[in-house]
């Protein structure tokens, strides 16, 4: 199952009157080799929804986002990228694109929120939601498994945050802003140590 490791930067915080602004994604074969970076700006259909709030993490303004593309035309655009970087041949290009990305994982932190607002814009334009229902969350799985290390002995984060799980493997964001592809690539790292480090776990020891 191939992983795509997504983050997303939006207006607010509400996905039913929020939207999506800028999208990152890193994706990996069922390995975990790199197959690809992605990352767009998009152009926000609600203006009014912009906040400041949003604006002071991811310091992008409106004024930033003016040759950004709609949704309607990202959507398509990044199925597309994830079908190229995969080998991906369509046998018809007049289906959508399920049975193709069906196997595709979504992965992220605290993904299900990124998920909402992006299964949000799919409903909005109208489009069939393509990706497995399967997900792979840093948030939940650095949880389990920072508590398995804690209850041996072994030093953990103090928090959960992407920065605080990062830090702890010795990543750091370049800027105090977020952005979308480098907190994906970000994410992503942390996931293949987390698996590393699962693989040393032995059952009943």
């Amino acid at each position: 199952m191939p992983y795509l490791v997504l983050d997303l930067e939006m207006s607010g915080p509400d996905p039913q009157y929020n939207e999506i602004i800028q999208i990152g994604a890193v994706l990996f074969d069922d390995n975990w080799i790199e197959k690809g970076q992605y990352l767009t700006n998009v152009y926000p259909e609600n203006e009014e929804a912009f906040t400041q709030s949003a604006q002071q993490v991811h310091n992008l303004t409106l004024a930033d986002l003016d040759d950004a593309p709609m949704m309607y035309d990202v959507i398509p655009e990044l199925e597309e990228w994830i079908l190229k970087q995969l080998g991906i041949r369509k046998l018809n290009t007049n289906s959508d694109n399920t049975q193709y990305l069906r196997d595709v994982v979504i992965c992220g932190q605290s993904v299900i929120n990124d998920i909402h607002f992006l299964k949000e814009a799919y409903r909005y334009e109208k489009l069939k939601w393509p990706f497995s229902r399967v997900l792979l969350d840093l948030h939940t799985l650095s949880y389990f498994v920072f508590r398995i290390l804690k209850k041996n002995g072994q030093s953990v984060p103090k928090g959960l945050s992407l920065g605080a799980v990062a830090s702890y493997f010795g990543f750091e964001r370049e800027d105090t802003y977020h952005n979308a592809l480098e907190d994906a690539k970000l994410t992503a790292e942390c996931l293949k140590r987390l698996f590393k480090l699962g693989d040393g776990f032995v059952p009943g020891a």
